[in-house]
């Protein structure tokens, strides 16, 4: 059977376009007191941004600490608060930051209505009911979270999304106004998290013309970002970020991916960051990525933290290497349906040693 893929319900794109958020969130309202949850990064407490959330007097604003990237425990506690403030579901919850707090958002709305834990539903296709309606507006690109079906959450012995249909945003605001002025480091590893994207999908045996056709045009903008100097580049990463989602929908990622993923689980390193130390280890899998990512590197002068191993014991180690197993999809597709014979723990263990 192939997969009835669901998709992003509505999109607004162009430079300005945040200011169309309180129409599109008045269109949802009905004619009862309800409210709308704002989730945003704390970044934006103190920045002009704060003053142009429509945020009405019933509506709830959290500044969600992006510090350490999304746990269940967090994504439960935000859950409860919000079902108190009112003794109801709220219309809608909006999530206004980089990946992480697009999957606070995506994970909360969903929590609203299912019962348990988020850590119940770290898996693929657990969720039974619908979410609250969930819009997306994100303030960084490369992680696609404005478009995946995933919510990625560090659990209590796992990190590993909520993978469902439910988990997709109804509404993305894609603004490039509103990534101008990240950090050049943030910028380049959230960036490179698109990258990396492209090359995953783009090498793997899940590789269709869906996710090829896709993946090649953000393949393309991010070659223009990274190697070049295009005036419009927040648009054009913008974009990068969209259509490197949209590739692994229909796809899916890699090794560099499922070794990220032991690496946040383990050391508490960010995704972008964490595909970024992976990746520059990985030439046996992706030699020509690698090699044109290391040329970004030099040109926009990043330099990646090392000898991450030295501090951590054989038990973290070992969990590092459980973390990463049981992402058998995406060892699946980038090593072919015996890919345990060409990948263990072993292996594995030797890949986390040398970073």
């Amino acid at each position: 059977m192939f997969r009835n893929f669901k998709m992003v319900g509505q999109v607004v794109f162009g430079r300005g376009c945040f200011n169309q958020l309180a129409d599109i969130l008045s269109a949802r309202q009905g004619k009862t007191a309800s409210f709308t949850v704002f989730i945003v990064d704390h970044v934006f407490q103190d920045r002009p941004l704060r003053e142009r959330i429509p945020a009405g007097d019933r509506d709830m604003v959290i500044w969600a600490d992006t510090t350490d990237e999304p746990k269940t425990a967090a994504v439960d506690r935000l859950a409860a608060e919000v079902r108190s403030h009112a003794g109801r579901l709220p219309e809608a919850v909006v999530g206004i930051g980089g990946g992480s707090v697009m999957d606070l958002a995506k994970a909360v709305s969903l929590m609203l209505t299912n019962p348990g834990s988020a850590a119940d539903y770290q898996g693929w296709d657990l969720i039974k009911n619908p979410a609250v309606y969930h819009a997306g507006i994100p303030t960084l690109s490369g992680t696609g979270a404005e478009v995946s079906r995933t919510t990625v959450l560090t659990g209590p012995v796992k990190k590993l999304g909520i993978n469902s249909d439910h988990t997709v945003f109804d509404q993305i605001v894609l603004d490039p106004e509103l990534i101008s002025g990240v950090p050049t480091d943030q910028w380049f590893y959230t960036g490179m998290d698109c990258y990396i994207h492209c090359v995953e999908s783009l090498t793997g045996t899940y590789l269709n013309a869906f996710s090829q056709a896709y993946g090649e045009k953000a393949m393309a903008l991010c070659r223009e970002v990274y190697l070049g100097d295009p005036a419009d580049r927040d648009d054009k990463l913008m974009m990068a970020s969209y259509c490197g989602g949209m590739s692994i929908a229909y796809s899916q990622v890699g090794v560099c991916h499922a070794l990220s993923y032991g690496l946040s689980f383990v050391l508490g390193l960010h995704h972008g960051i964490g595909n970024c130390v992976a990746f520059d280890y990985l030439e046996e899998f992706y030699p020509e990525g690698v090699a044109e990512f290391r040329r970004m590197m030099a040109r926009h002068r990043i330099t990646l933290p090392r000898n991450l191993m030295a501090g951590v014991d054989p038990a973290g180690l070992e969990k590092m290497v459980d973390v990463a197993l049981v992402l058998e999809p995406l060892w699946e597709n980038a090593l072919g349906k015996d890919w345990r014979q060409v990948m263990n723990r072993d292996k594995i263990r030797q890949l986390y040693q040398r970073m």
